[in-house]
């Protein structure tokens, strides 16, 4: 390719201010902060190649973009782009996977912990001033436990699910997993269906992607599986888990605590019943930050420009 590639970045704020160089250094570069879905042909009408994190790239956009060669997700998950039309169109599409593996994996793991050790509860308890109030040494407010010899069970075991398997079984937890794809892979650990794993469990964390097949996957019926001192993690996607029979499993009891970082609707609305649980000690929520420690950035950054890179020398190659 002699001309040099017109690259348009359009949600270039998921990315914070994580150096660009590496992507700029491969053609002629245009960033925006954010897109709205009506700006995105007006902005992408002369670019070979669109980077995006979550702005949509539907049907009727890809067709009014003749010169789109490649679509770079700034991600792992693909669901914001028609991967059909764009297969139609011949518009390559890469996304960066692995990127974000050990971030996600470790705010799993502190989650657990800091559920576990009620961490909230003892933070307030000492920055309020009761503490210094006291007349005790110790305060048992809150019971606190051990990881070390938990059952822990994963909701999808691919990279993500397989490192935090590794964590885990590193603190002393016996592992297991189910598999929500259908595709069966030999694992250092024991699959079991879905039930028999929310039943034996004290720990629950889902790394599955969100399809028609895990909508609502953790439902009311499948929280009263659970035991009553079990834990629960997303740090997947929103939707997988119904936040509503969340909230009311953590009112009730049904399970002791969870940690949340996807919501079914981002930013998590105001009324929201998870902001509304009656003991906010047995819930961590956090705004779909797990994936975005300042290593993971950028890794990313380096994964986008792998692919463009690997782009330009495929289409070199065919000439």
């Amino acid at each position: 390719m002699n001309n040099p590639l017109n690259i348009v970045f359009l949600d270039q704020y998921t990315i914070h201010n994580t150096d660009l160089s590496p992507i700029k250094a491969l053609g002629n570069y245009t960033g925006y902060d954010t897109t709205p879905v009506g700006q995105i042909v007006e902005r992408c009408r002369e670019a070979d190649v669109v980077i995006a994190n979550k702005t949509p790239l539907k049907g009727d956009t890809l067709h009014a973009l003749p010169h789109l060669k490649l679509i770079c997700i700034a991600a792992t998950g693909m669901n914001n782009v028609d991967l059909d039309t764009a297969a139609q169109l011949g518009i390559t599409v890469r996304n960066a996977v692995g990127y974000s593996t050990h971030s996600v994996a470790e705010q799993t793991l502190c989650d657990v912990l800091a559920l576990m050790k009620q961490t909230l509860y003892y933070d307030r308890f000492v920055k309020s001033g009761t503490y210094s109030r006291s007349d005790k040494l110790f305060d048992f407010g809150r019971t606190t436990h051990e990881l070390h010899g938990k059952n822990w069970g994963i909701i999808g075991m691919g990279n993500i699910g397989r490192r935090v398997a590794s964590l885990a079984d590193a603190f002393g937890c016996v592992v297991s997993y189910c598999s929500v794809s259908g595709i069966h892979r030999p694992e250092k650990y024991p699959q079991k269906p879905l039930g028999d794993l929310l039943r034996e469990s004290d720990i629950v964390s889902i790394h599955a992607p969100l399809s028609a097949k895990t909508y609502h996957l953790i439902g009311s019926d499948e929280l009263k599986l659970m035991k009553p001192s079990a834990l629960i993690v997303n740090v997947a996607r929103g939707g997988i888990v119904d936040e509503s029979a969340l909230a009311e499993a953590l009112d009730i009891g049904t399970i002791a605590g969870a940690g949340i970082d996807v919501y079914s609707s981002e930013p998590l609305p105001a009324d929201n019943p998870l902001l509304h649980i009656e003991d906010p000690n047995k819930l961590i929520l956090s705004p779909h930050s797990a994936w975005s420690s300042e290593e993971a950035l950028v890794y990313l950054i380096d994964k986008v420009a792998e692919n463009i890179s690997r782009f330009i020398a495929d289409r070199t190659d065919d000439q």
